[in-house]
């Protein structure tokens, strides 16, 4: 028996990439996330620059809020301990300008640091389309157009990485224009695969991932990409996706709100991320839809 099992793994191991065709099929039926995308395409609504900014904006201020469960991350950054001191010490200054601040410091929710930060907040609900399941909505505030609106997470897979099992039935794989594949899927396999290589690349205390996306209490409340749903001929499209590559200088502290982690650690390039971009102003409220098959050329 023993010797049938090795000789399946020789097998597999050496006909698991003739799946590739049949997975392309596969997840070509799974209307949700797939899009065409001609390796020509460019799909930038916004600068690079701006997609940098909001993120690091944004985490500077979930880092700033969770200040109190930093402690062993800042230990070993004394520099940047003290930066983030200065910032919270005016944060706390104009929390007593505005009677809002009590003993200590004032914790909100992500949610509400979002809204504080950005102006809106996002979240997943009951989708307005019948049939369409969950899908995404601005819950309060207001979204101007060309903002990153949310985050698609999941694991990155470059070509030929195995993820045949993982998209069985999976209709959360998103296909990046270079062949990248996000799996977005919060459950199964899928689920312990992410959570394997997310602590498989802890380094001490710095998590350099964000695996809260996985439960119903999201750290980083922007990651919540894999429910918008495509949109129709009722509902069109007011965002889209924007692929992101995060550059080697992202300061490491904020890697722990990251919702995505690489298949296979060893490979040395920037770590992908797609975010949704706005493409028109979102009042509180609204459902947000892309169009997975529609890029700029």
């Amino acid at each position: 028996e023993a010797a049938m099992l090795r000789e399946l793994r020789r097998r597999w191991r050496s006909y698991k990439y003739r799946f590739v065709p049949w997975l392309a099929l596969n997840l070509r039926r799974q209307r949700r996330t797939l899009r065409y995308v001609p390796e020509s395409s460019q799909d930038k609504i916004i600068a690079d620059e701006d997609v940098f900014e909001t993120l690091l904006k944004t985490f500077k201020a979930l880092f700033i809020n969770d200040f109190s469960r930093q402690a062993d991350i800042l230990s070993l950054l004394p520099e940047v301990k003290c930066q983030y001191l200065e910032l919270l010490t005016v944060e706390q200054k104009w929390s007593e300008v505005n009677s809002y601040s009590h003993r200590g410091q004032q914790v909100f929710s992500p949610e509400e640091v979002l809204f504080n930060t950005l102006g809106f907040t996002v979240s997943r609900d009951q989708s307005s389309l019948v049939s369409a399941g969950t899908g995404v909505f601005v819950t309060r505030g207001f979204v101007p157009k060309g903002t990153v609106v949310s985050m698609y997470p999941g694991t990155v897979y470059r070509k030929h990485e195995p993820i045949f099992f993982q998209s069985l039935g999976n209709p959360f794989i998103f296909r990046c224009i270079d062949g990248v594949l996000i799996d977005g899927n919060d459950k199964g396999l899928s689920r312990s695969v992410y959570r394997s290589c997310s602590r498989r690349d802890q380094l001490g205390p710095f998590q350099m991932s964000d695996e809260s996306w996985l439960t119903a209490t999201l750290q980083n409340p922007l990651a919540v990409g894999q429910y918008v749903n495509n949109c129709s001929h009722e509902k069109a499209a007011n965002v889209c996706y924007q692929e992101f590559d995060v550059p080697g200088h992202f300061p490491v502290e904020l890697k722990q709100y990251l919702p995505n982690i690489v298949y296979s650690h060893d490979i040395e390039s920037h770590l992908r991320c797609v975010v949704l971009v706005t493409l028109r102003d979102i009042k509180q409220g609204e459902e947000l839809f892309s169009n997975y098959y529609t890029v700029v050329s």
